[in-house]
């Protein structure tokens, strides 16, 4: 597969392909890239900062992962402190083998692009997941997200209830990485068992 570049948007949160996840901007940069994207229908690539500041000085050191998720803006509005706010949905997850600061300073990153996953049966171990994930779509919180989840789809089951559970962000990191749905499903149920004390 060719490289791509694409803009990239470093955050300390990590977005999962069909998560959905609020944003405030505020830099000038990200304005413009947000205006751009809009106007064209692109998307922006949303990368996890692993150290560093998400607001950096121009010449500061980030260490971005090397895998992300493009990020497709499926809502705005202008937020009661006045700055704009946007809804981003995740997308394909992409690879990241290099990166640029163009003038304005924003970071543009040399990608490679993985397919979405095919959807895949929820096995019958999986359904406590699916449960869960039922559960938490009842908050009204993640009831005003408007999500749309295929509930058959076990890659859709696995990283909406990632995005959505309170997880350290290197624990989603480990998931955006699984290699294969069997994976990504044993984690959440590792991490799961271990938050409620079965583990």
């Amino acid at each position: 597969m060719s490289a791509t570049e694409l803009p990239l948007f470093p955050l300390s949160a990590v977005l999962l392909p069909y998560g959905k996840m609020p944003l405030q901007i505020f830099e000038q940069r990200y304005l413009d890239l947000i205006r751009d994207c809009m106007k064209s229908g692109t998307g922006f690539g949303v990368v996890w900062l692993r150290r560093g500041e998400e607001v950096a000085p121009k010449g500061s050191r980030q260490q971005l992962g090397d895998l992300g998720t493009l990020a497709r803006i499926v809502d705005f509005d202008q937020l009661p402190n006045g700055l704009l706010g946007v809804t981003i949905e995740g997308r394909e997850r992409f690879h990241l083998s290099g990166t640029r600061v163009a003038a304005n300073g924003l970071v543009l990153g040399n990608v490679v692009f993985e397919p979405m996953p095919e959807p895949a049966a929820l096995d019958q171990a999986w359904l406590s997941l699916s449960e869960i994930l039922e559960n938490l779509k009842q908050h009204p919180h993640v009831r005003r997200m408007g999500l749309e989840i295929d509930f058959e789809d076990a890659w859709q089951v696995g990283y909406t209830l990632a995005q959505l559970l309170p997880l350290e962000e290197s624990l989603k990191y480990a998931l955006l990485n699984a290699g294969d749905i069997a994976a990504l499903m044993d984690q959440l149920d590792l991490i799961l068992s271990d938050i409620s004390g079965e583990g």
